[in-house]
C-alpha cells in the first residue's frame, strides 16, 4: 500500500480540536505548548474550550489547524516511531495546509510556521473589506464549466476559481455581486446545487493580492530546508522537493486556484492508493473517493485514530 499523507484546510476547525490529544500524549502538548509561545497567546485553550466565534477568526483559526495536524505527526514519529519518509510517498495540504505538510517535512521551523500563519490569516482577512466579497460552491458542474462561469459572471469585477476541491464541487471567490451572478448563471446552466458559503473573506482570487505581497515579504526572513517529502502543490498539483521554490508557491498559493482534484489525480497516477489526513476533520479524506474509488482515505484526528493507524502501518 502506498501512501501520502495530506493536511486539512480552514473550515475544518471546531471547538475542542486537539483537546484529547493534549490529554493522552506529552509529544502533543509540546507542540500547544510551543505555538502558544511563538504566538504569545494562548491558542490551544481556544481550540480546547472556545469561543467557537474566537476560533473561526481566520487569523486563529489557521495556526490552530496546523497545531492539531502538528501535534498528530509529532505523536506519530515520538510515541509511534514513525518515520515520514518511509510512511508517506507524498505530501499534500489544502490552502494553509500546505504549511502544516512543509512543517511536518521539516522544511519550517514549527514557530515560524505558527507566526507565518497568524500573518497570512491576519493579511487575508484585512485584504478586503468585510462584507466586499464572498465566496460560492458550484455542485455539480465540471471545472471548465464552473470556470467559464466565473468569468461570464465577473464582468468588470473579480469572480475566479478559488477551489478544484473534486468533480463537480467547485469553489468561486471575488466580490460579492460578481459571486452572486455566478450563482445565479451556475443554476441556469444546469449545476445542481450553487449557494452562497458563510467565510469571512473572499480566498484564493486576486483580490487577495496585497496578503500575497505580505507573505513574500514575512516568507523572505523565514529559514526554509528542502522538505523530507515531495510536497504536491497547490497551484502547480505538481511535485516539488527544493527548498528554493517553496516561498514562491506559497505566495502564488493566496490568489490562486487551489489544485485539489488534480493534485490527487497526480497521487493516483504515482502508485497512491491509501490518503490519510492528518489533523481536524474529515473534509479531505471525504473528498477521496469523490476524486477515485480506486483510492481510500481516513482521518487522522485523535488518539484511538492513531492507535489505528499504528497498526496498519
Amino acid at each position: 500500500m502506498a501512501r501520502a499523507f495530506v493536511f486539512p484546510g480552514q473550515g475544518s476547525q471546531a471547538v475542542g480540536m486537539g483537546r484529547s490529544l493534549a490529554e493522552a500524549s506529552a509529544a502533543a502538548r509540546e507542540v500547544f505548548e510551543e505555538v502558544d509561545d511563538a504566538l504569545g497567546q494562548g491558542l490551544s485553550r481556544l481550540m480546547f474550550e472556545g469561543p467557537a466565534d474566537e476560533l473561526t477568526l481566520t487569523e486563529n483559526a489557521q495556526p490552530a489547524l496546523m497545531a492539531h495536524s502538528m501535534a498528530v505527526m509529532r505523536v506519530l514519529e515520538r510515541e509511534g516511531g514513525v518515520s515520514l519518509p518511509a510512511a508517506s510517498l507524498y505530501l499534500a495540504g489544502h490552502s494553509l495546509g500546505e504549511y502544516s505538510a512543509l512543517t511536518a517535512a521539516g522544511s519550517f521551523r514549527l514557530a515560524d510556521t505558527a507566526r507565518l500563519l497568524k500573518l497570512r490569516g491576519r493579511s487575508m482577512q484585512g485584504a478586503v473589506p468585510v462584507g466586499a466579497g464572498a465566496m460560492a460552491a458550484l455542485l455539480g458542474l465540471d471545472f471548465e464549466a464552473a470556470a467559464e462561469v466565473a468569468r461570464d459572471a465577473a464582468e468588470d469585477e473579480v469572480c475566479d476559481p478559488a477551489n478544484d476541491n473534486a468533480p463537480g464541487q467547485v469553489v468561486v471567490s471575488g466580490n460579492r455581486a460578481a459571486v452572486e451572478r455566478a450563482v445565479a448563471l451556475a443554476k441556469a446552466r444546469g449545476a445542481r446545487r450553487a449557494i452562497l458559503l458563510d467565510v469571512s473573506a473572499p480566498f484564493h482570487c486576486s483580490l487577495l493580492q496585497p496578503a500575497a505581497e505580505a507573505m513574500a515579504e514575512a516568507l523572505e526572513s523565514v529559514a526554509t530546508e528542502d522538505p523530507s517529502v515531495p510536497l504536491v502543490a497547490n497551484v502547480t498539483a505538481e511535485p516539488v522537493e527544493r527548498a528554493s521554490d517553496l516561498s514562491g508557491l506559497l505566495v502564488r498559493q493566496v490568489t490562486a486556484t487551489v489544485r485539489w482534484r488534480e493534485s490527487m489525480t497526480f497521487m493516483r497516477d504515482n502508485d497512491i492508493d491509501r490518503v490519510v489526513e492528518l489533523g481536524a476533520g474529515k473534509v479531505l479524506s471525504g473528498l477521496v473517493r469523490r476524486i477515485d474509488r480506486a483510492m481510500s482515505g481516513v482521518a487522522v484526528e485523535g488518539p484511538d485514530d492513531i492507535e489505528s493507524l499504528l497498526k496498519e502501518l
